[in-house]
């Protein structure tokens, strides 16, 4: 039995959290030792629809993400749910849909919809009354004090760090059990987060993005409970594939790319096909 988020994620663990926007990827990252991945909006956008994250995903098609990744692994789930989908009332029906799927922690932004990725410019807020609204409806529709709720909040990129950091107080006392301030750009800035915003905290680094990459142990020391590396996998395979596709065009032949895949052995072994052909013997129909 995987233990509680809760205890997971704590004052200064600096849990590393990558991105899964499908089930094959939350297998990879299960099998290769970590204990929580974050289903990604911005990432099953990009996979599902070939589109990008400006707020083109829809409720039911990231609870359908969140169902398939928990059938296929037992670590724990942060569940990407944008801005709740709409207003309070919405979010409630979110969180509920989400829990049900088997998101372990569900987080919201205080984006205005539609909205951006963190790292796109251009974005706008909500009244910061408005997403207090929606974090207390989070808290009121979820079944298990289990399931955390991960208030987010993208205000240092229109109001600056000191009304994040207000913000992330106001979520806090909304009924927020983690907050998460998102995109600063100076070490500075987020040893500040670290310092002055009360309970966990988590950040996201993207490569490429607008928030330094610092060590983990230094993110430790600021006190942060977990850092989301959201995008990571994605954008390795997007990589993998463009290169073993060149080749391969420029080749003709997929002989000599072995080195740049999976074997086929490892490709059956990542999707539990021994178990499956067990399975079929198992319950194979003798006459």
């Amino acid at each position: 039995m995987r233990p509680p988020l809760k205890s997971i994620l704590v004052p200064a663990a600096a849990e590393l959290i990558p991105g899964a926007a499908n089930a094959l990827t939350a297998r990879v990252i299960e099998e290769t030792g970590y204990r929580v991945l974050l289903v990604t909006g911005a990432g099953v956008t990009n996979t599902h629809l070939g589109k990008p994250d400006v707020g083109l995903i829809c409720v039911k098609e990231m609870a359908d993400h969140v169902w398939a990744i928990r059938d296929a692994v037992e670590i724990a789930l942060i569940a990407d749910a944008d801005t709740g989908f709409g207003n309070g009332v919405n979010v409630y029906r979110t969180v509920q849909m989400f829990e049900r799927a088997g998101a372990s922690a569900i987080q919201l932004e205080d984006q205005v919809f539609p909205k951006r990725c963190g790292h796109f410019d251009g974005k706008a807020v909500v009244p910061a009354g408005e997403m207090v609204g929606k974090i207390k409806a989070a808290v009121d529709a979820r079944k298990s004090e289990d399931t955390l709720i991960l208030a987010r909040t993208d205000a240092i990129a229109t109001d600056g760090i000191e009304a994040a950091i207000e913000r992330a107080h106001l979520f806090h006392e909304a009924g927020a059990d983690m907050l998460f301030v998102e995109a600063p750009q100076a070490e500075a800035d987020l040893a500040r987060i670290g310092a002055e915003c009360p309970g966990p905290q988590i950040c996201n680094l993207v490569i490429g993005g607008k928030t330094p990459i610092l060590p983990r142990e230094r993110l430790q020391e600021m006190g942060f409970a977990g850092i989301i590396y959201a995008n990571a996998p994605l954008q390795a395979a997007v990589k993998a594939m463009r290169d073993v596709l060149t080749a391969l065009h420029e080749s003709g032949s997929a002989a000599g790319l072995e080195h740049m895949v999976a074997s086929f052995r490892e490709r059956q072994a990542m999707v539990q096909h021994d178990f499956y052909k067990e399975l079929e013997a198992r319950y194979a129909f003798v006459d």
